[in-house]
């Protein structure tokens, strides 16, 4: 395991690695869950051996430090990540990225080109209010303290099931919350545009199950490659883990 401080005032963000060769690829978790556990399964398998491997969770989840005075928007998880990519002495790395992670890749890559040669997203949120049916949205739904005090991150850990519950557990509710108020709110420009502004490789993966992707056409006059994934919902890297794993050897 290794970290970085990440706020100026001594939290840590952890990461656990895999040697090998560069470019490095980094695994980056949604809301609520942890890196390993999504995508240690996926950079075992033979056809993603031998790259060096980075496994962050971001701040307030997993063996990450969860500070209660930090801001946890996107921006500030966009700036951790690269906090723990340069002390990594990572650069030109391919981003792995889930859902609300994939949108913290996108902001790094607007922000912080120089660390990213390539995004492979996952159902990766692109605009601001999405659904209520969408996770982020039914934890902003709540007031911060009555999710955190008053009993509301144990009715959504009842709501979303024992498998994103052994995760979300694990996280922070104030961070949890305040990082689902932020994806919610989403950037300035939005996560779309600046993935669509982007040069770099982008593939981006939507789960056959979860229905066809909004703008999907203007993303791919944009350059972005989109891939809809026989058999999958949301977790594409569960549902079907071969072309998964194809798509993030760039075999797809």
């Amino acid at each position: 395991m290794k970290q970085a401080e990440f706020d100026g005032k001594g939290s840590r963000i952890r990461w656990t690695e895999a040697a090998g060769n560069e470019p490095a690829r980094v695994y980056v978790h949604g809301l609520g869950s942890a890196s390993t556990v999504y995508n240690a399964h996926i950079a075992a398998r033979p056809e993603l051996a031998g790259r060096r491997t980075l496994f962050v969770d971001l701040p307030g989840h997993g063996i990450s430090d969860r500070p209660a005075d930090f801001g946890y928007t996107l921006e500030d998880h966009a700036d951790a990540l690269a906090a723990a990519l340069d002390a990594a002495h990572v650069t030109g790395a391919e981003l792995v990225a889930h859902s609300m992670g994939g949108a913290v890749a996108i902001v790094l890559a607007h922000r912080r080109p120089d660390l990213v040669s390539r995004l492979v997203l996952t159902e990766a949120n692109l605009d601001p209010y999405p659904p209520v049916t969408a996770g982020s949205s039914g934890i902003a739904s709540y007031e911060e303290d009555d999710y955190v005090e008053n009993g509301g991150h144990a009715r959504v850990l009842e709501k979303v099931g024992p498998s994103w519950a052994a995760t979300m557990r694990l996280a922070d509710p104030r961070a949890l919350h305040r990082t689902a108020t932020g994806l919610s709110r989403g950037t300035n420009p939005t996560m779309r545009h600046m993935l669509e502004e982007l040069t770099m490789d982008r593939v981006y993966l939507q789960g056959e199950l979860s229905g066809e992707l909004p703008g999907r056409e203007g993303l791919e006059d944009a350059g972005v490659r989109v891939v809809t994934v026989p058999g999958a919902g949301h977790n594409v890297m569960f549902d079907n883990p071969d072309v998964f794993a194809a798509e993030v050897a760039g075999k797809g």
